[in-house]
């Protein structure tokens, strides 16, 4: 999985795990087999759907809330990353930079850590988050 997409997934995950009806009408799971043996085209589409919307900064707060650590996710990737318990480490965010596509130099790790928090914040709220608009510039 990419790094993004474990980002992605940490965050809606903690999302479907908060709602406690996230099977279809037919009691299934979203994703799950269908009797012929693949996808559940319904469950599919249901599960796309509950992740419209999903509160971004709410959940992170609630994370931010439980953590020993005091993390600033709303400034920083790598209190995001920390946050989320992805590693965080510089050749970590490189290979986040590389997905995302930065054409900056990772040598100047303090613009591409600015640059990857807004990438990050804009492809969350353009996967169905809800991110506060401050967050996305």
């Amino acid at each position: 999985m990419s790094i993004f997409g474990s980002i992605l997934s940490k965050i809606f995950g903690h999302s479907q795990a908060a709602q406690p009806d996230a099977t279809t009408a037919g009691g299934a799971a979203p994703g799950s087999p269908s009797p012929s043996g693949g996808p559940d085209d319904t469950a599919s589409a249901g599960q796309t759907a509950s992740l419209q919307n999903v509160d971004v900064g709410a959940i992170l707060d609630g994370l931010a809330a439980k953590s020993s650590q005091k993390l600033d996710w709303q400034h920083s990737i790598v209190d995001l990353m920390k946050l989320l318990g992805l590693d965080s480490s510089l050749e970590a965010r490189k290979g986040l930079a590389q997905e995302l596509h930065y054409d900056g130099s990772t040598s100047d790790s303090a613009a591409m850590n600015i640059w990857l928090h807004r990438q990050v914040m804009q492809k969350l709220a353009q996967n169905g988050g809800k991110v506060p608009e401050e967050l996305r510039r």
